[in-house]
């Protein structure tokens, strides 16, 4: 199990999900590539020896970063295991790329760039151990 994490052109302007106009169409956010070598420019230990599936791992966590099989991208995701830092290393990517990103596990859907980027990851771990507990 992951806290998922998908990156996105979204509009810089909205705060909610429910708030993007009904023609807006996701533009291209670049090629694979460029898009390594500037995640690689925060976090220079990520493994993209796969291009299309690089990993993060931390002392504390571990991000897979799904980059997919295609040369221009519409997006990618972000798959994170670990504690809070993952959120962290995961916003700074953000606002290096100057991109944002969907995070389903918050009431506007948006990954939160500005308040607490691990609110998210929060109530995933919340939702994995009352799973887990379960069995």
């Amino acid at each position: 199990m992951s806290w998922d994490v998908f990156v996105q052109d979204i509009p810089q302007s909205i705060r909610s999900v429910d708030e993007i106009p009904s023609n807006f169409r996701p533009a291209s956010i670049g090629r694979r590539s460029e898009l390594i070598s500037r995640i690689l420019d925060v976090v220079p230990f990520a493994d993209f020896s796969d291009p299309t599936w690089g990993r993060i791992d931390g002392p504390t966590f571990t991000i897979e970063v799904n980059m997919g099989e295609k040369d221009l991208l519409n997006g990618f995701a972000f798959h994170a295991r670990g504690d809070e830092m993952a959120a962290e290393v995961i916003a700074e990517i953000l606002l290096h790329l100057e991109l944002r990103a969907f995070d389903p596990q918050v009431p506007s859907d948006l990954f939160e760039l500005e308040f607490d980027p691990a609110v998210g990851l929060r109530k995933w771990r919340s939702y994995r151990d009352s799973v887990l507990c379960k069995k």
